[in-house]
């Protein structure tokens, strides 16, 4: 930098000032502030200072630390600046998230009128789990009648893919050693099920027995009902049938003694239904099971007539898909089973079940040919059941049609 000397000589002439002017601006600093008058720049016009300040360094490393400091100084305030506005910019973007949220929150709260909590979002936004199998209490039950095909409609009923059915007869509502397990033994007897699907139970001594009923309202009091019936004469002539079935099979060499009269399995079902002196045996079983309306109306005085179903047995085994769609809606599926699930065994005399993977009959005991009973212990057994019948049309509202000859 040029020294004061220097300076001096080189300033404009044109409107020098005495010397005593110069000095007089002129000071000793550190940093050579000199203080120079203004008219060594330009002519003065009107009343202005008389001096001008001017600053210089004259040692290197006082110039360098004053320059470090200053581009310190600026890239400290140019961070300052940058970490300002990048904080600004990550507090709106939250705030906007929030927002979203709060939105969310509000519109699922207002549809499904969820608890509002800080973790109901991201449970919601989980992957949803898989559903799993469990064991349910049945929804619906057959409840009847022995010897109407109640294996039948169960087996036609699990080809539906909503349906699930216990694999055998539980008896649990109708035995007290049964029924006092609870529950939760009950429950551990069911199959497994998915949510939706439907449980169902057969046991046909479940009609029969005159406590069931109030136990299964005590379970589930909206269980539907389905209650399969026959024509009376050829359900008891059935039952007689599995009766002598069961019944050892070996008969006496010899006439039994005075007093020891022949088992009723060994007798002619004739000799059973119809009493010694040509009234019928109301105290035999297959006869007095077959007096329909003497066990629904305990049903009707615990449940309302529109969870019972009854199901046609004889137009069953005639032709089941009307039947079923009938079942599926009483039930709420949807319709699934067709006449493809359906095929004619003409060995047995019946339809068979068929699905994607295999085809089934029911086991041999099903479909037993029956003994040729008298046609007039028939005829006889058909007027019998002429007004118990009609009993049994006006409790269900509707005339089955049955043969009164």
């Amino acid at each position: 930098m040029e020294s004061r000397a220097q300076m001096s000589q080189s300033l404009p002439t044109k409107h020098h000032r005495p010397e005593a002017t110069y000095r007089s601006c002129s000071q000793s600093l550190p940093l050579d502030i000199l203080w120079l008058p203004r008219s060594s720049f330009r002519p003065a016009e009107g009343e202005l200072a008389d001096c001008v300040l001017v600053v210089g360094v004259s040692r290197p490393k006082l110039a360098a630390a004053l320059l470090s400091v200053t581009l310190l100084s600026l890239f400290l305030t140019f961070h300052v600046l940058y970490d300002s506005a990048l904080y600004s910019i990550q507090a709106a973007s939250l705030a906007s998230a929030a927002s979203e949220n709060r939105k969310i929150l509000q519109n699922q709260e207002s549809h499904s009128r969820t608890i509002n909590h800080p973790m109901a979002l991201r449970k919601r936004l989980r992957a949803p789990r898989q559903p799993r199998p469990a064991r349910r209490l049945p929804q619906a039950l057959i409840i009847g009648v022995r010897k109407c095909g109640t294996r039948a409609l169960l087996e036609m009923l699990y080809l539906h893919p909503m349906v699930q059915k216990a694999s055998g007869e539980v008896h649990f509502f109708d035995r007290d050693e049964n029924y006092a397990l609870g529950l939760e033994w009950y429950r551990s007897k069911m199959p497994l099920s998915f949510k939706g699907q439907i449980t169902i139970e057969k046991s046909p001594s479940y009609f029969v027995t005159p406590e069931v009923p109030e136990r299964v309202r005590a379970m589930n009091s909206s269980v539907r009902l389905l209650l399969i019936v026959r024509e009376p004469v050829t359900r008891a002539i059935s039952d007689y049938t599995q009766l002598r079935s069961r019944a050892t099979p070996s008969a006496p060499a010899q006439p039994l003694a005075p007093g020891h009269p022949l088992p009723d399995a060994a007798k002619p079902f004739e000799h059973l239904a119809i009493s010694p002196d040509g009234s019928i045996n109301m105290a035999y079983r297959p006869i007095a099971i077959s007096l329909y309306h003497a066990y629904l109306h305990r049903w009707l005085e615990v449940f309302p007539r529109e969870q019972i179903l009854v199901v046609n047995g004889d137009l069953l085994i005639e032709d089941p898909v009307p039947q079923l769609r009938r079942i599926e809606k009483f039930l709420g599926l949807e319709h699934k089973i067709g006449r493809k699930n359906f095929y004619f065994n003409e060995t047995k005399g019946f339809y068979c079940l068929r699905n994607d993977t295999t085809d089934k009959c029911l086991r041999e005991t099903k479909g037993r040919k029956h003994p040729r009973v008298d046609p007039a212990v028939v005829t006889k057994l058909r007027k019998f059941f002429i007004q118990h019948n009609q009993r049994f049309y006006d409790l269900v509202g509707e005339d089955l049609g049955w043969p009164e000859d």
